[in-house]
């Protein structure tokens, strides 16, 4: 699983700084998280292929978070695509997109698909034999989602030696693989345990931006691999986290701690602060795996 920071800063953008997008790799799907301004000049900096982005999650309709979304959706008709592509956002994303693309007479030439988001509560919203998304209900100033990416659990490893050791037929491998036991000629029963062994175990990753401290949030996000959680203020700013309805680097790391998730993921600053290592450091004394998003940058797990 590999996530790369395209921006996580708040408000604007600057010459140095790029608004909110992320690319999650996962069970080799690409999945685009939000599409701040500049999101596809970010792409073709970090070489993210155009043609393998066939989904694209927007957690809430603040310019900060979906701005660049035309722009990419009119560089995919100029890039001649022709596979559909599916966008995941609150109700209205549609009406947006659909408004600049008619006064612009500039139709695309590839299926666009819109799955406008309404409830307020936890639910499914895209699913193949891989990968499961579900989103994850924020408290913000408007309706707005995080989402929480899952694999799904492999098939069992066949262990060939043991396989060999009971001279079993290669017909039958695939249900070994699939976790069946097996019954020898000589009535024997083989446990599916003894001919194979555990899949890696499934990873799975929690986007939450933006939001106020909401612990609503944990049951859905509990025991996560990595939690990209919003910090746009220190705590010195607390206060205003409140009335913005965001949240400081400590209650990122409060939510971090209470879910058990094994590593959180800092963004979303704010542009006032010169140092994001200070959020790392505010972080650091509640919960001790702190990892610091920067534009460009690759997390690996």
């Amino acid at each position: 699983m590999k996530i790369t920071i395209l921006g996580c800063y708040a408000a604007t953008p600057r010459t140095f700084t790029n608004p909110t997008s992320q690319i999650l790799d996962i069970k080799n799907r690409l999945f685009l998280i939000d599409c701040g301004e500049g999101t596809q000049v970010q792409l073709r900096k970090n070489k993210i292929r155009f043609s393998k982005i066939n989904h694209i999650f927007i957690s809430h309709l603040h310019g900060d978070h979906f701005f660049g979304l035309i722009g990419l959706v009119s560089t995919f008709t100029l890039l001649n695509r022709n596979t559909d592509l599916h966008i995941y956002g609150p109700k209205g994303i549609k009406e947006i997109i659909k408004l600049q693309l008619r006064l612009a007479n500039s139709w695309t030439n590839y299926g666009l698909h819109f799955h406008e988001l309404e409830l307020n509560e936890s639910e499914i919203i895209f699913e193949d034999d891989k990968v499961l998304v579900r989103t994850i209900p924020l408290k913000h100033r408007i309706y707005t989602n995080g989402f929480l990416f899952e694999e799904k659990i492999d098939k069992r490893k066949l262990n060939t030696d043991a396989v060999q050791n009971y001279e079993i037929d290669k017909c039958y491998f695939q249900n070994i693989k699939n976790g069946k036991d097996i019954t020898l000629d000589d009535g024997r029963i083989i446990e599916n345990a003894q001919l194979t062994f555990d899949p890696i175990p499934p990873k799975s990753y929690a986007f939450c931006s933006d939001t106020a401290y909401n612990e609503a949030i944990i049951p859905i996000i509990s025991g996560v691999d990595v939690l990209y959680h919003e910090s746009t203020f220190l705590e010195s700013e607390e206060t205003l986290a409140a009335k913005t309805m965001h949240s400081t680097a400590k209650e990122a790391a409060k939510i971090a701690l209470k879910a058990k998730v094994k590593h959180l993921i800092l963004g979303h600053y704010s542009t006032r602060y010169e140092n994001i290592n200070l959020f790392k450091e505010e972080a650091e004394t509640i919960f001790p795996e702190v990892l610091l998003a920067d534009d460009g940058q690759s997390f690996d797990f």
